[in-house]
């Protein structure tokens, strides 16, 4: 076997009762809901028995959905499991980080939950909406983007599949333009147009407040959304902040994995998203999930 990658899922994977049973399996699991709970009470509640409603929003989803990753990942390393490379979608990035070191376990939580609160309300001040294109290129897609003011390329899912922000009139006008081409553009259920020049506020909220947190040096290869290139403790900050209003270079990011020598990718979190775009990114990849007891055990069989 070649080497060994966790990734870390993003938000909208997140359902109600996620993490529960992990948290039965695996003491190392249940020490990180612990340590949400004591930071913030109710999260495991939250996590385990709260609405979907009530986890769609952004505030919750965040917290909550770094409990699960992080929790995931975790469970495989008590289990023996070693990652030799890490990387996260989105918001799955800061789990990576704390799982990497960059962050604590209590630090990387208490930064999630500013995110999540920055990124509200940067939402609230600057309406906007996200759409998946399909069956483009994405060099077709940016040039599409090119003809709007306020439409932006923010998600390099995989080949084919690229996700935009908007301003929501501005999106529809896209959406249109994605259909005469011969593309199909599928909104999503977001609250905002995250990852887009409209979090630009979130970022600098962000900046003031991680000048205070102390960041170590990650101690495995930590691949950044921002360039798809690995972290070093000087470029942590920097490269968290921009994330926020900047493009996921996600596809860049498992190609360059794959040409390490990363074979096997074992998506720690809930949901399988991220198996379902490595697989289309790199068709010969080993993909394995990890969200509850269940897949925790198929895939410790999985890696025999």
């Amino acid at each position: 076997m070649g080497k060994i990658a966790f990734v870390f899922s993003g938000q909208g994977a997140q359902y109600p009762g996620m993490g529960q049973s992990l948290c039965e399996a695996s003491a190392a699991a249940k020490a990180v809901f612990d340590m949400a709970d004591s930071l913030r009470p109710g999260t495991s509640k939250q996590c385990f028995s709260g609405t979907a409603e009530e986890l769609s929003v952004t505030k919750n989803t965040q917290p909550c959905l770094y409990c699960v990753d992080l929790a995931a990942a975790r469970a495989l390393e008590e289990r023996g499991v070693h990652a030799d490379y890490v990387a996260g979608f989105s918001l799955g990035e800061v789990a990576a980080a704390s799982f990497a070191g960059v962050f604590t376990d209590e630090s990387g939580f208490k930064f999630v939950c500013r995110r999540a609160e920055a990124m509200q309300k940067a939402a609230v001040e600057n309406p906007g909406s996200m759409a998946a294109v399909l069956k483009l290129s994405n060099e077709k897609v940016e040039e599409l983007c090119g003809s709007f003011s306020k439409v932006w390329p923010v998600n390099y899912n995989c080949p084919g599949q690229l996700v935009v922000a908007g301003e929501p009139g501005q999106l529809k006008e896209f959406q249109e333009l994605v259909k005469a081409e011969g593309g199909r553009a599928a909104p999503l259920a977001v609250s905002g147009g995250f990852h887009s020049p409209f979090m630009e506020s979130a970022a600098g909220e962000l900046a003031g407040y991680l000048s205070t947190v102390e960041t170590g040096e990650p101690r495995l290869p930590l691949y950044a959304n921002l360039n798809a290139k690995p972290y070093t403790a000087a470029s942590a900050r920097e490269l968290l902040v921009n994330q926020v209003k900047s493009p996921v270079r996600w596809q860049e990011t498992i190609e360059s994995l794959a040409a390490e020598g990363v074979d096997t990718f074992l998506e720690c979190g809930p949901g399988k998203t991220l198996c379902g775009l490595i697989k289309k990114t790199v068709k010969t990849a080993k993909v394995l999930q990890v969200q509850d007891q269940e897949t925790l055990k198929a895939a410790l069989s999985g890696l025999m």
